[in-house]
This record gives structure tokens, sequence and C-alpha cells, in this order.
């Protein structure tokens, strides 16, 4: 699963022109972790409650501008990410969201809570939603899926390489899938043998 497919689109953002003061009153106001920061359209850095509470507490007096006291070396994802990565990486690097950033601009962000959805999700309701997805698509219930911590084995009768193909796309883009495999149902380990 991509980080386009959990992602908070065109999200809430301020310039480092913006006040400091603003900016402490839209992470307050929405419960932020953070907020992208732009400078002619492009990603320059991040303002975080950190930032915040450091540039208040600064000798020299605290800067009037995000500009002067924002995160410059900010972390971002591509949209095409995959969202184990960013698990990862926000563990790894103690982030609670992160920018995401296509061709230079961005196009998103994506939050601990986001990953987490996605990565908590029961194996009843995933199976439950790639059968919808598959069904929408098929037109009928010809795939047996079995979720199990997010990896979906699809089953059928036909062992049509076109349509496996097809149906792990599509079981790929739901939503708590991790990975996908497709077996022809006698073969599939999730069904006993048929007794002949």
């Amino acid at each position: 699963m991509r980080i386009r497919d959990v992602m908070t689109p065109a999200p809430l953002t301020v310039s480092s022109g913006t006040s400091v003061h603003d900016a402490a009153g839209l992470l307050s106001r929405y419960g932020f972790a953070m907020l992208p920061v732009l400078a002619g359209g492009a990603l320059v850095g991040v303002v975080t409650w950190s930032d915040v509470l450091r540039a208040h507490d600064a000798d020299a007096g605290p800067p009037a501008r995000v500009g002067e006291m924002m995160t410059r070396t900010a972390y971002a994802v591509h949209p095409d990410t995959d969202i184990a990565e960013v698990a990862v990486l926000m563990v790894d690097r103690g982030l609670r969201s992160l920018p995401v950033v296509a061709d230079d601009e961005l196009v998103g962000i994506v939050t601990r809570l986001d990953v987490t959805r996605v990565l908590a999700r029961s194996d009843a309701d995933l199976c439950a939603a790639v059968e919808r997805k598959l069904d929408a698509y098929a037109g009928w219930s010809r795939w047996t899926v079995h979720a199990r911590k997010g990896e979906i084995a699809l089953c059928d009768d036909f062992d049509d390489p076109v349509e496996q193909h097809l149906a792990t796309v599509i079981a790929a883009a739901v939503p708590g899938t991790v990975h996908v495999d497709t077996h022809h149902r006698a073969g599939c380990p999730h069904h006993p043998p048929v007794a002949v």
C-alpha cells in the first residue's frame, strides 16, 4: 500500500512570513503536530510545537516569523512510498507526521494515526473490504479472499495470469493491505485439499 492511499491531500500550510503567534494558533486550534512551511509554493521546512517552544525560550528574544525558527531539514516522502517504509521512518526518527511531496510540490501530509489505522485493521475487516472491491470489479464472488496481518491471499478456479494481476492491483489498493498473493483454488494454502 502506498502513502497516497492514506495521506490527507492539500494540507493546511503556512509561509515563512507567517507570524509565530499565528502558527502556534493554528497548531493549537487544529491539534496538528506540525505545519508544512512553503515559500513560492515549494516546501522549505516545517514548524512544530517544539520549534514554537524553543523560539519562546530564545535568549535573544522570540522570533517574529516562522522562517526564523522553522525546522529546515524536514523529512518528506513521495506519494508512492510504501506505507511500511514510512512507519519505519516515523519510528526511527520519532516523527508524528510527514509532508508528502511529488515533483517538488506539497501534495499531502501523513500522520502516525493514518499509518496506525492501516496497520491495525482487523483481518475480518480487511478481508471484507477486499471482497467488496473484487466483487465490484468482477461482478460476482469469483475470488475467495483470505487475510492475515495485512497479507492477502486470493484464490479462484481459473488461474488466469491477467486476471490474477488485475485482482492483485485491486487488492493492493485497499487500505491495510501490505502484500498480495494469488493462487489457483486447488493450490491455495488456505484451502484444504479436496478428496477425490
